[in-house]
């Protein structure tokens, strides 16, 4: 078997940084790019004792007019990219990686992009490659546990998921950008069985879990809206929620979404700088834990009413992690077994079991727990 190359694009950022931790332990060629090669070269130096793998820095701008060329001297057998944010982004990267031959695994949780990546199915299966976008906690994660525990429904109507973040857990500009960019804004969602608008940030909810306190959350627009129906036609309920630990900074930022819906402000992504910078004033107050859930109410195979809860806890501010491992699985995945070509979200491509054990080594427990039965 040839030795693995991966180009990992977005490297010293906030999730490639624990991609490249996780698979510097592996015995294959890692190229870290980005387009500050200090900056690759300083990841390098931390991460190079951590195993078998040989570490490359690299200077790649995504942007460059020249990136197929680019991407094709670094020969890469998979690419992982991890620079976003991907609600505006196009489908570039996905493009170089088809042309260059290599298969490609990004962390996008913008919603069109996600949903939009199977327009590359015919080309990718063409060249003989895989393509998946959302390779992240949604709906890479969300959709694995899903998966998981559908089988003890003989039908599953709802699924709702929330995540929550420790405030003291480093936080990255592009996720900034991705978050702000649907705050106060309509985006369609199925509820309790209808198509319909609602609105990021708003409809509040208060969810309490036992490892980490009282979280409030609020709506938000991600991919598994559109991902989770598709893949669950019995489905009359999707939703999904996030929350900020700090509640002066949850309901400040519900507080601007009504002057964003009222169109009293145009919209807040051209602010992320200046946001990011006032909520990182605070980041030495609240808690280091972050949490997942995600609610599956239906029937089961009895009749009877059934509600499930898995929770995921991250500790001592192990969260990023979390998205983080799905590329890391599938990575590791493919290296024994080629994956079959096409394009599409990070649906059915791993088990929940594999997804845990990759994070054995980190202070991340999860749990399931029966809410309603009969």
């Amino acid at each position: 078997m040839s030795r693995e190359r991966i180009l990992l694009i977005g490297a010293y950022g906030q999730f490639g940084s624990r991609i490249a931790e996780a698979l510097a332990r592996d015995d294959v060629d890692l190229l870290l790019a980005g387009r500050d090669l200090a900056r690759a070269q300083a990841l390098a130096d931390r991460v190079g004792a951590a195993g078998g793998a040989r570490l490359i820095p690299t200077r790649l701008d995504v942007e460059s007019p020249h990136l197929v060329d680019d991407i094709a001297a670094l020969a890469p057998t998979l690419l992982i990219h991890t620079a976003g944010p991907f609600q505006r982004r196009d489908y570039r990267v996905a493009d170089a990686a088809i042309a260059v031959g290599a298969h490609y695994i990004d962390l996008a949780d913008g919603r069109e992009f996600v949903t939009g990546i199977d327009r590359l199915d015919a080309q990718a299966r063409a060249r003989g490659v895989r393509l998946v976008s959302g390779a992240s906690s949604v709906p890479g994660l969300s959709a694995a546990v899903v998966a998981a525990h559908a089988p003890r429904f003989a039908r599953l109507e709802s699924v709702e998921s929330a995540i929550s973040p420790g405030n003291r857990t480093e936080r990255g500009l592009a996720t900034t950008r991705a978050i702000l960019g649907y705050v106060g804004r309509p985006f369609p969602a199925l509820v309790d069985g209808q198509r319909r608008a609602v609105h990021g940030w708003q409809s509040l909810r208060r969810l309490r879990f036992d490892d980490a306190g009282t979280r409030w959350l609020a709506r938000c627009d991600v991919p598994d809206l559109d991902v989770l129906p598709h893949r669950y036609p019995d489905l009359r309920h999707c939703d999904f929620r996030a929350g900020l630990e700090l509640r002066r900074m949850h309901f400040g930022l519900w507080l601007v979404s009504w002057a964003v819906r009222a169109r009293i402000v145009r919209g807040l992504e051209r602010h992320a700088t200046a946001l990011l910078k006032l909520s990182n004033r605070w980041i030495d107050a609240g808690s280091d834990t972050g949490v997942m859930a995600v609610d599956l109410v239906g029937t089961s195979p009895d009749g009877k009413p059934l509600r499930l809860r898995w929770t995921i806890v991250a500790r001592d501010g192990s969260g990023p992690h979390i998205p983080a491992t799905a590329a890391v699985v599938l990575a590791r995945c493919w290296r024994h077994a080629s994956p079959p070509p096409g394009a599409g979200a990070c649906v059915d491509l791993f088990d929940l079991h594999e997804f845990m054990a990759a994070l054995d080594h980190l202070p991340i427990a999860a749990s399931t727990q029966v809410l309603v039965n009969g």
